[in-house]
């Protein structure tokens, strides 16, 4: 009885707490990250690698410095637009590894997942996962279809030798859904609003255990088509040189010296409407210099790109080709006061490609023909204070201000021909958005915070602020100002039972949308007009989740997403599902 109050009462607690967060949009996935433990360690300059008992014993005289990943205070809560999460949290790595998950729900929710692996002798381990999950999604609340399902098939493979680990992985996705979001016409119930969304992905990484020249090489590639034959392929190459922990002719000083090589291509062509073109190619190089003293550093580098793009649409008959260089410049200076505080401020810039796949991955609700640019990070400056409180505690706080071009935002499309009829192609409702461009600045803020009170007890927090002001637009469309979360992960009855939470909040954003009339002058045309300082709501979201393992190798699972049962917008017209609940038994071996 006693064990029994005290669950309840943690349930309460949680809910009382955390009744006016939020969850961004719902994705039900692994409650793990799906990703090989090999690229979860990154180099950093404190402790020994542990995992697998790797570098070899024969090597401990001369410890190669790895640490896990410092993972901020922040969520991992993926989304999408109508489909809910597993927040369950995590026993650990292993309990993971090896497992077959199932289980169903209401709006029609059907789950299965699956993660096989096998090390063999010589300290090799193969492995491949599953995830499969479909929704009914709102069908009592639009007459026309609103389902959704998807799958994501991966294979990995990694390998632990003698001078250093070697990843890599394949997978393959599908994504089914619909361009549900209609509200300018009233379509008959039987429209086709679907869309497909096919990913294959290739990605290798090396890691050298010593950081004498060779430091790791990462390959990244993916193809992506959808139902309305785009073809987007995307390949990189990173090979980082390093000589670390050299002496500096000052008592107590060493550096490190890196250089970063790399190309990333860019190939994107669409057979829709404009049918717009991209293709970019940039080589970069990134040399640093690293001055260590104790725990405090400072860094000192530069970025050096040069861009070659070619766009087109079908209305230019020429391409459009252009080349540029680039210089970012790189700088950090870390003051290690204390554990209880420790300052830190620097400027860094950059290239960063936006993809048709990273698009979807923020929107899924594009219509298939985008005009695809990089951002241009001129520069940045930030600083902040980040620290542990009494090794229960840890914080981080920042601010910043930045220079930007061709900042990507989403835009709300109108219908794409004016004829006055409703057989119409699934795009061509108002329903779709697209990639709008500006240049301006942004401020911003963030903080985290991570809370262990009892040992078998975390706590996590996070805030974010984010205000652009652009150059054309008097508002950024569809990006929130303010954005929170926060969670908490127990165990209970020796790590048998599992109690999770996380609630979200985001603030309105502003966006475009469309008004649709038949014309009085032609009737047989429609007539619409552009509102450009429409809302979006801003809602909270909690979520809750229960895992009890009966068997050292049976778990039974229960999870609860949008408790509040608030069917808030995301995007204009896209309205998530209300309060979910999804249960069902996970076999672990």
């Amino acid at each position: 009885m006693k064990k029994r109050v005290q669950i309840l009462s943690l349930l309460f607690l949680g809910i009382s707490q955390i009744a006016f967060s939020q969850i961004k949009e719902e994705k039900l996935i692994l409650d793990r990250k799906r990703e090989p433990e090999v690229k979860k360690i990154e180099k950093k300059k404190t402790s020994v690698e542990t995992i697998k008992n790797y570098p070899p014993e024969e090597k401990s005289q001369n410890p190669v410095n790895y640490d896990l990943t410092n993972v901020p205070a922040v969520s991992d809560f993926t989304t999408s637009t109508i489909e809910g999460e597993d927040i369950s949290p995590k026993l650990g790595v292993d309990y993971q590894r090896n497992y077959l998950q199932f289980g169903m729900g209401n709006y029609g929710k059907v789950l299965f997942d699956g993660n096989v692996s096998y090390v063999m002798e010589n300290k090799t381990e193969v492995g491949a996962d599953a995830h499969v999950l479909s929704t009914s999604g709102l069908m009592k609340d639009y007459p026309w279809d609103s389902n959704s399902s998807k799958l994501d098939l991966g294979a990995f493979l990694n390998s632990y030798g003698e001078k250093g680990k070697f990843n890599v992985n394949a997978g393959f996705g599908s994504h089914d859904y619909n361009y549900y979001g209609i509200y300018a016409l009233q379509p008959a119930e039987d429209i086709n609003l679907k869309q497909q969304v096919q990913n294959i992905a290739l990605n290798g990484y090396y890691d050298h255990y010593s950081n004498e020249i060779l430091n790791d090489i990462r390959l990244k590639t993916s193809f992506v088509t959808d139902k309305f034959n785009a073809k987007e392929t995307y390949g990189a190459v990173d090979l980082n040189l390093s000589k670390h922990r050299v002496k500096f002719p000052i008592e107590g000083v060493e550096f490190n010296a890196d250089l970063g090589l790399g190309v990333e291509t860019l190939d994107a062509q669409f057979d829709l409407l404009d049918k717009n073109s991209s293709n970019y190619f940039e080589g970069f190089i990134e040399p640093k210099l690293s001055f260590f003293r104790g725990k405090s550093y400072l860094m000192i580098g530069s970025g050096f790109s040069f861009l070659n793009s070619k766009t087109g649409t079908n209305m230019i008959p020429e391409t459009l080709a252009t080349n540029k260089s680039y210089w970012f410049p790189r700088a950090e200076i870390f003051f290690a006061g204390s554990e209880l505080a420790n300052l830190y401020l620097g400027v860094d810039g950059g290239l960063k490609h936006n993809t048709y796949a990273s698009m979807l991955e923020e929107n899924p609700y594009l219509v298939s023909d985008q005009q695809i640019r990089p951002t241009e990070t001129k520069y940045r400056v930030y600083f902040g204070i980040r620290g542990d409180v009494n090794q229960n505690i840890k914080y981080d706080v920042s601010a910043g201000f930045a220079k930007v071009n061709d900042i990507m935002f989403f835009k709300g499309n109108s219908i794409f021909d004016m004829d006055n009829t409703l057989n119409r192609s699934a795009y061509n409702f108002a329903n779709t958005f697209s990639a709008a461009y500006d240049n301006g600045s942004v401020n911003e803020v963030k903080a985290s915070l991570q809370y262990f009170p009892l040992e078998n007890l975390a706590l996590d927090g996070d805030f974010s602020y984010n205000f652009f002001r652009l150059n054309n637009y008097d508002e950024i469309y569809n990006k929130p100002l303010v954005s929170a979360g926060i969670g908490a992960k127990y165990t209970m009855l020796d790590k048998k039972l599992l109690l999770g939470f996380k609630g979200f909040f985001e603030s309105e954003k502003t966006t475009n949308y469309f008004e649709i009339q038949p014309d009085v002058v032609s009737p047989e045309q429609y007539y619409v007009t552009e509102y450009t300082n429409g809302k979006v709501g801003g809602y909270a979201d909690l979520n809750l989740s229960a895992e009890y393992k009966a068997h050292k190798n049976v778990s039974v699972f229960v999870m609860g997403n949008n408790l509040l049962n608030n069917k808030y917008e995301n995007y204009k017209a896209y309205r998530v599902l209300g309060a979910q609940f999804l249960g069902g038994l996970k076999v672990s071996f």
